[in-house]
C-alpha cells in the first residue's frame, strides 16, 4: 500500500489534476458574467434592477445551502461522489441558457449552477487542504481560487467577445457544454479519493479539543461561538456580496453609461483575472505573514474600490478599480478559506467549510438584494456606494473580534 504523505509537492499529480478541475468549475460560472445580464434587458424584458437580479439570487441561495451540505456529505461518503455528483448536475446548465423561452428556465438554470458550483468547488477546495497538510494551506488555496477565478475571467472575456460578433444566444454558451463534459469526465475516471490524508492528519493532530463534533456543533461553532471563525464567515458574506454586485448590478451600470459589449466584456474579465493571478501570490503570503491583516487590509481596499467605481464615469476609471477590487479581494478570498483550515480540527474540517461557504456564498443573493433595492428606490451609483461602506464596515469586524490563526504568525 502507498505511503500516505501531506504536502503539495508530494501529492503533486493529484493537485494539479484538482487545479484543473476547478479551472472547468469556474469556466461554468463565468459563461454567465456577460452575457446574462444584458440578456436580462434585450431579451426578456426585465426593466427593474431587482428583478433583473433574481437569477443571482437563486444561484446565490441553493450555492451556499449546497456548500454546507457539500461539507457535511464529504466527511461521510468522502469527496469524490461530491464532486463527481456537481458535475452530473452541471451537464444540462448550458442547454438551459441557449434554449430558454422564459426568464423561469433561466432561474431554473440558476438553481443547477448553484448547485454545480457548491459541489464540485466545495469538493475542490476541501480535496486540496486535504492534500496539502497543515503548512501549505494558503498556498493550495491560492492556487485553487486562482484558477477557479481565472477561469471566470477567460470566460466572462471569451463569451463577451462571442456575443459581441454573433449575439447572446447561443455561441457564447457552447463553452459551457465543453466546460461540463471535461469536468465529469476528468472527475470520474483521473480523480482520487482524498479521505486517507485526512485520517493520516488527523492521527497525527497534536491538539485535543473538539475532535467530534455534530453538524450542528460545527455549523454554530463556525458561524458564531469561535470568534475568529464567525468574523471569517462574516467577511466571506459581504465578499461575495460584493461579486453579487459585480456580476448583476455593474454590467447593467456600465450599460446604462454608453460601454459597449465588448466593453463591459472587458471590465468583467479585469476585476476576476487580477483577483485570480493575485491569489498565486497573497494565498502563499498568508502563510508566511498570518491572516488577520490581509483580511482586514483586503477588505478596506476592496471598499475603496466600489467606492471609486460608483464615483467613475469612464471606461479607463472603471479599468482602475476593477484591478484595485481584484487585488484587495485576491488578500481575502484564499486567506478566508486557510484561516477557517487553521481553527478547524481535520475530523470536522470539511463541515466547518461547508459552513464557511454556506454564510460566504450567502453573500451572492444578499448582494443582489440589496443592491436591486437601493438601484430601483435611488440609483445604481447609490447602490454601489452603499456596498463600499458595508465592504469597509466588515473589514472592521474583522479587526476587532478576529485572532490570528495561523501558528507560524502567533507569538
Amino acid at each position: 500500500m502507498k505511503r500516505v504523505e501531506l504536502g503539495i509537492r508530494a501529492n503533486l499529480a493529484q493537485f494539479a489534476l484538482l487545479v484543473g478541475v476547478n479551472a472547468l468549475v469556474g469556466g461554468m460560472l463565468g459563461q454567465e458574467r456577460t452575457v446574462l445580464p444584458l440578456l436580462a434587458k434585450s431579451e426578456f424584458g426585465l426593466s427593474g434592477f431587482t428583478t433583473a437580479l433574481t437569477f443571482i439570487v437563486a444561484f446565490g441561495l441553493v450555492k451556499a445551502a449546497t456548500n454546507f451540505f457539500a461539507g457535511t456529505w464529504s466527511d461521510r461518503f468522502g469527496r469524490k461522489p461530491v464532486l463527481i455528483a456537481g458535475w452530473l448536475i452541471g451537464l444540462p446548465i448550458p442547454f438551459l441558457l441557449m434554449w430558454a423561452p422564459t426568464w423561469g428556465w433561466i432561474i431554473a438554470a440558476n438553481v443547477l449552477l448553484g448547485m454545480n458550483q457548491g459541489l464540485s468547488w466545495s469538493a475542490t477546495v476541501i480535496m486540496k487542504i486535504d492534500l496539502a497538510g497543515p503548512q501549505r494551506r494558503g498556498l493550495a488555496m491560492g492556487i485553487n481560487e486562482a484558477a477557479g477565478y481565472l477561469a471566470v475571467s477567460a470566460a466572462a472575456l471569451a463569451t463577451g467577445y462571442i456575443a459581441a460578433n454573433t449575439g447572446l444566444r447561443p455561441e457564447p454558451f457552447y463553452l459551457g457544454v465543453v466546460f461540463a463534459a471535461l469536468g465529469l469526465g476528468l472527475s470520474v475516471f483521473a480523480v482520487r479519493e482524498t479521505h486517507t490524508h485526512v485520517k493520516h492528519e488527523a492521527a497525527n493532530h497534536t491538539g485535543t479539543a473538539n475532535s467530534q463534533m455534530s453538524t450542528r456543533d460545527v455549523f454554530i461553532e463556525t458561524s458564531f461561538r469561535d470568534r475568529s471563525l464567525s468574523a471569517v464567515s462574516q467577511a466571506g458574506l459581504v465578499n461575495n456580496l460584493n461579486d453579487g454586485m459585480a456580476w448583476g448590478l455593474l454590467p447593467i451600470f456600465y450599460a446604462s453609461a454608453g460601454l459597449s459589449i465588448s466593453q463591459i466584456g472587458i471590465l468583467a474579465a479585469v476585476y476576476p483575472a487580477v483577483w485570480g493571478l493575485g491569489q498565486l501570490v497573497t494565498g502563499g503570503m498568508s502563510d508566511r505573514y498570518g491572516r488577520k491583516w490581509m483580511i482586514a487590509g483586503g477588505m478596506g481596499l476592496q471598499g475603496i474600490a466600489i467606492a471609486g467605481i460608483a464615483i467613475g464615469s469612464s471606461f479607463g476609471t472603471w479599468i482602475v478599480t476593477g484591478l484595485i477590487l481584484g487585488i484587495g479581494t485576491a488578500l481575502v478570498y484564499p486567506t478566508l478559506l486557510a484561516a477557517v483550515g487553521d481553527v478547524a480540527r481535520p475530523t470536522w474540517r470539511a463541515s466547518a467549510v461547508g459552513s464557511y461557504r454556506l454564510w460566504r456564498d450567502a453573500g451572492f443573493a444578499v448582494g443582489a438584494v440589496l443592491t436591486g433595492i437601493i438601484a430601483d428606490a435611488t440609483n445604481a451609483r447609490t447602490a454601489i456606494a452603499a456596498v463600499a461602506v458595508l465592504t469597509v464596515a466588515s473589514g472592521l469586524v474583522v479587526v476587532g473580534r478576529m485572532k490570528e490563526t495561523h501558528p507560524r504568525s502567533v507569538h
